[in-house]
């Protein structure tokens, strides 16, 4: 500690591990030597260091981690030592609190308390011990049967209504029996997978049988269950029909920022929507589609008084276009052929030849120096280059001539068309089609390879007319149907029936629609 004058006054400061600081301490020394010498004169510098010495050669509370075993240590150890005896002097002590007990349970409590105990029944329930057995315990020759088991089945994906039973324990007598009775064909895969079975099994004679059948309920069709049940030990089937409103599903909205989004939020099936989707393709591209145009989709839809709906196809598509022309496509069976019709009654253009695979014509037909053999020969096709693994359309509808390893072509699909022309596809990795097979136009028969004679993955494409190969560019052959006469006024009733169903009609008559736009 130091001090020096300021104005008249002495100034204290107090020393730090960091230096010396304005210290508040009174005066005290400097009144001390005023007082014990008033007459002599005093020298500000002489009590300066004094006091700085006297504050460096005094520590009260010293670093006890510091320059152990000297005389400013012992110091500071004693005072730590006070300090803490002081403390432990003044502290109040760690005796227990007196307080009231609970008084000891009789017991008749002990019983009350040890029952809502949550003991494992393993160890015997609340007691917490095992039973021993006694005596008075004996073990029986066999367990008694329940008198009645009821149980639930379900069809499975590719199950049967006899296996469905026969894994629920019903015999196969009383399946046959059930069958018969029901007068339907249940027999592979009739009934949906999912289809629920509540099923009632009786007393049996013995152990060696199995349970006899007391009754089955399942759902047969939406509109029809059927109630089987043991009167008198035989076997009795009670059809129950039930009422099914057959209107159509009609769901409209406007497209928005996507069709399908709008759609889906207003309330179509995703099935129903991608087949909209795969509709509006035949006539416009999806890209061209705004987002002002309102879609309009119509598909079967039945439900049932017991609230049970099954959806259908999709029967219309219809685009209002705030540019260009609109679309109205109804799907119409006739000549034992289901396809999409325009409202003017023409069909689906068939046979177009379309490109085969999506790439870039790298070569055509005619004479070429062959990559490979290195000598110029007919290049009896054109080459498609396109990135391996791509799938392989058929460029029109036909029947799958051949379809396996066919020398230079690698793996190789051939379809015939009829009148004499046919399709080739070569090179494929791997191949999607079977012999006999009939495929549509657009449908995946490969895929891009680099099979046979072959210097990169590509599609090499050939096209022949009575066996001979011809230039796949310079042919090509439409054919549309067209509905005229009676066929033609029922399609119109059809279409006109169909958009007359009221958007927004009461969920009694099964037309739930909505208009969403695309968020």
């Amino acid at each position: 500690m130091a001090g020096i004058w300021s104005g008249g006054l002495p100034v204290l400061f107090q020393k730090s591990e960091f230096g010396t600081a304005q210290g508040g301490a009174a005066p005290s020394l400097w009144l001390a030597g005023a007082i014990a010498n008033p007459g002599r004169p005093i020298d500000t510098r002489d009590w300066r260091a004094r006091l700085k010495d006297w504050a460096e050669d005094v520590e009260l509370v010293p670093d006890l981690g510091q320059r152990v075993g000297s005389l400013t240590w012992f110091r500071g150890l004693a005072t730590c030592t006070a300090l803490c005896a002081s403390a432990i002097a003044l502290s109040p002590g760690f005796n227990p609190i007196p307080g009231t007990s609970e008084p000891v349970m009789d017991a008749r409590q002990f019983d009350e308390v040890r029952s809502q105990m949550i003991t494992p029944l393993a160890l015997g329930a609340d007691s917490g011990r095992h039973m021993g057995a006694t005596d008075a315990v004996s073990s029986l020759k066999e367990t008694p049967e329940r008198p009645q088991v009821e149980l639930t089945a379900q069809i499975g994906n590719g199950d049967s209504f006899a296996r469905a039973l026969s894994r629920a324990g019903v015999s196969s007598a009383d399946a046959g029996r059930v069958i018969g009775l029901t007068g339907l064909d249940l027999r592979g895969d009739a009934l949906k997978p999912g289809t629920r079975l509540d099923i009632v099994l009786g007393r049996r004679i013995s152990r060696s049988v199995p349970r006899p059948l007391e009754s089955l309920s399942f759902r047969a069709r939406l509109d029809l269950a059927i109630d089987v049940t043991r009167v008198n030990g035989a076997l009795q089937a009670k059809r129950i029909p039930i009422r099914v409103d057959d209107t159509p599903l009609r769901i409209q909205g406007t497209v928005g920022e996507s069709l399908y989004r709008s759609a889906r939020a207003a309330g179509a099936p995703p099935k129903a929507v991608q087949s909209f989707l795969r509709t509006l393709m035949q006539q416009i591209s999806i890209g061209s589609i705004g987002a002002n145009d309102r879609y309009d989709i119509i598909v079967a839809h039945r439900r049932a008084e017991t609230g049970d709906v099954e959806v259908g196809d999709l029967l219309y598509a219809g685009l209002k276009r705030a540019r260009g022309k609109d679309i109205d496509m109804l799907k119409w069976t006739t000549g034992g052929r289901t396809e999409w019709f325009e409202a003017s009654g023409v069909g689906e253009r068939r046979g177009v030849l379309a490109q085969p695979v999506s790439g870039r014509m790298t070569s055509g037909y005619g004479m070429r120096r062959h990559p490979i053999l290195g000598f110029t020969r007919m290049h009896a096709g054109i080459d498609f280059a396109a990135a391996y693994g791509s799938p392989i359309y058929a460029a029109t509808d036909g029947v799958v001539a051949f379809a396996g390893r066919h020398g230079g072509h690698g793996n190789y699909v051939k379809l015939s068309h009829g009148g004499g022309l046919a399709t080739g596809y070569a090179h494929m990795s791997r191949i999607a089609a079977y012999p006999g097979q009939r495929v549509r136009r657009g449908q995946v028969i490969g895929y891009v390879g680099s099979s046979g004679l072959s210097t990169g993955p590509h599609l090499h494409y050939e096209l022949y007319r009575n066996g001979q190969t011809v230039n796949p560019s310079s042919v090509s052959f439409t054919t549309t149907s067209q509905l005229a006469g009676r066929d033609l006024a029922a399609f119109r009733a059809r279409l006109a029936a169909l958009k007359s169903i009221r958007v927004g009609a009461a969920v009694q008559t099964a037309q739930i629609a909505g208009t969403a736009k695309g968020k």
